[in-house]
């Protein structure tokens, strides 16, 4: 009997979530993409459980180019991608006691100079946005632009496109062994061979795993568990609430229907990968940090989740080749704002892999602080 010839492809993409979506999208009209998925469906571990929302200043001013380039995408995205955009008008607050005055104060002066829309906002207006709010809650920057974004259309938008352009979805195929074999890459995952000219690490709290698998050096991509709750509240608290954040990164809260909210502590415990599940103590401590700054009652505890946000030492997104290993490139470390950032990231890592320079924001975007080579 003669062995079945292995699969080929010009790309392997190893993690088919919003990160190995959106690039695989991107590069498939140019070059032949398979992606490969270790679970059951595309996007089970950090995609599919985040409160996503696209926020300027979230993540932090180095972040805030990548974000700010993919807003057009995500509002007005392409005719042949979707019929309507994924966003959804919300606002936001960074919020702080008098005592962080001059952290809010720092916060605007650094988001400002980037041409983020924030202005700082008395307390009457905080008072006004966050109906309950406890007195000692005085300072605030406000941020217009803040939009939700759907976070499960957009992953299946991105599938879709990849589909379209050829690239070919393996689900329930981990990463087994990698090697080098010519100028290319010999790979076995899911009980296949299959051969590859490039290999995208797109893995998120697995990157690591599959950078040693590859005989790559690990970058020190750390995934932390994040906890999520859904609360049932005995007030109306408006469906329309701010995205309300702690300028201290103690929480962030948003409505989420009439009387009912997310929250979260912004806890970010260590973590092996896994799949990720609440802890006790961490709802705990999201319902004691609510009451410190909300006078709401607490009817129930409607859902509890956790997820994995996956970041490299300096918390910026690591993409591009790897200096040491040819072939080998990385698309990881998107910490809690992957979803945000995914066009321009998809973009700009697509066409230093054979795809066109995109055009417009993203174009402009510089790649140099997000590429591997910053690790030595």
């Amino acid at each position: 009997m003669t062995a079945a010839a292995p699969s080929a492809t010009d790309v392997l993409i190893v993690g088919a979530g919003i990160a190995g979506a959106s690039l695989a999208a991107a590069l498939a009209p140019h070059r032949r993409v398979m992606l490969i998925e270790a679970e059951d469906m595309p996007g089970y571990h950090a995609t599919g459980r985040s409160a996503a929302f696209w926020h300027e200043s979230y993540g932090g001013a180095q972040v805030q180019p990548l974000s700010a380039a993919s807003f057009a995408m995500l509002s007005d995205p392409p005719a042949e991608f979707s019929s309507r955009g994924f966003l959804f008008p919300r606002t936001a607050l960074t919020i702080g006691r008098h005592e962080e005055a001059v952290a809010v104060d720092a916060f605007c002066t650094e988001f400002a100079a980037k041409g983020v829309d924030v202005t700082r906002m008395a307390r009457a207006e905080i008072a006004r946005l966050i109906p309950g709010v406890r007195p000692d809650w005085s300072e605030a920057a406000y941020e217009p632009a803040c939009s939700d974004i759907d976070v499960g259309r957009l992953h299946a938008a991105y599938l879709r496109a990849a589909k379209r352009g050829g690239a070919v979805l393996v689900t329930r195929a981990p990463l087994k062994g990698a090697r080098r074999v010519g100028d290319g890459w010999e790979v076995v995952a899911g009980g296949e061979t299959i051969r590859a000219s490039l290999i995208v690490n797109a893995a998120g709290a697995w990157a690591d795993g599959v950078a040693a698998v590859c005989g790559a050096a690990p970058l020190g991509i750390q995934p932390y568990r994040r906890t999520v709750l859904q609360l049932r509240l005995g007030v109306p608290v408006p469906a329309e609430l701010p995205l309300v954040v702690h300028v201290g990164g103690q929480f962030y809260f948003k409505g989420a229907s009439e009387g009912r909210i997310w929250l979260t502590p912004h806890d970010e415990t260590p973590s092996d990968p896994c799949d990720a599940a609440p802890e006790e103590m961490d709802v705990a401590l999201a319902i004691d940090r609510l009451q410190a700054v909300v006078d709401w009652p607490i009817a129930a505890v409607e859902r509890k989740w956790a997820g994995l946000r996956s970041f490299a030492p300096d918390r910026a997104p690591v993409f591009g080749l790897d200096p040491l290993v040819p072939g080998f490139v990385w698309c990881a470390g998107q910490g809690g704002f992957g979803i945000q950032t995914a066009p321009a990231i998809a973009a700009l890592l697509a066409a230093e892999l054979g795809a066109p320079t995109p055009k417009g924001a993203i174009g402009e975007v510089d790649t140099a602080p997000y590429a591997p080579l910053r690790f030595g």
